[in-house]
């Protein structure tokens, strides 16, 4: 693999947003890790890009599993030796219209499970390859719904906390991170997906593209954002 083209990897990416990500990111050159708890789903999607033409492996990561995490980082290394671009975007939606005190405990910690330890275990475990260039572009899909603001409003608790989490790492790992690492997170909006529902207004076309030019910015850009569509927007 010629030194010159970077490579990608994205969480959940065997459809919705994900798979758009994916897409996008091979359209624009570089070369994408597809990962996918699903391995039926997972070759499938990424056999569909392959077979136009793009650069799409498939990786079989559980974001749920520190061991499958662990694994996965190290086929990354062996069969890459860097990482350029980190997408955490697998992520579950499992609210139901339950208060937060009385729903199953069970669906909070799921839901912290996936959208918030998934992303620390992964982050700390692909870090290493950005390291070791000196170079990352690490993008958080979050939601509108993990801003401070919401949390005076009740609904949507565990998935809310989950996001306001995600959020917080995203700032504190920013401070943290050396050399020219980025981290920043996105709100994607509402988007019409098997989690967001068939009337959402935006298409995953449009929230992949307002993801990926954070996958590219320069030295000067930022790290430790929250945007949507290329703005700023308030915790």
């Amino acid at each position: 693999m010629s030194k010159d083209i970077k490579v990608a990897l994205v969480t959940g990416g065997n459809r919705g947003i994900g798979y758009e990500q994916v897409k996008q990111l091979a359209m624009n050159g570089f070369n994408v890790i597809l990962a996918s708890r699903d391995p039926e789903m997972g070759h499938k999607s990424a056999k569909k890009l392959k077979d136009s033409n793009l650069d799409v492996s498939f990786l079989m990561m559980d974001v749920n599993n520190q061991e499958s995490i662990r694994k996965a980082a190290i086929t990354v290394n062996e069969r890459y030796g860097r990482l350029d671009v980190l997408i955490n975007n697998a992520g579950v939606y499992l609210d139901e219209n339950k208060k937060l005190l009385g729903m199953d405990p069970s669906i909070l910690e799921k839901t912290m499970a996936t959208n918030f330890f998934g992303v620390y275990h992964v982050i700390r475990s692909f870090i290493p390859l950005m390291e070791k260039q000196g170079y990352g572009r690490i993008i958080n899909v979050s939601s509108e719904y993990g801003a401070m603001s919401e949390m005076s409003y009740p609904g949507v608790g565990a998935y809310k906390l989950s996001k306001l989490a995600l959020n917080g790492l995203t700032r504190l790992l920013a401070a943290e991170i050396k050399d020219d690492i980025k981290i920043n997170t996105v709100d994607p909006g509402w988007v019409s997906t098997d989690m967001g529902g068939p009337s959402a207004p935006r298409t995953p076309k449009q929230a992949a593209e307002s993801i990926l030019w954070l996958a590219t910015i320069g030295t000067s850009g930022p790290s430790g954002g929250f945007f949507r569509d290329g703005e700023p927007i308030d915790w």
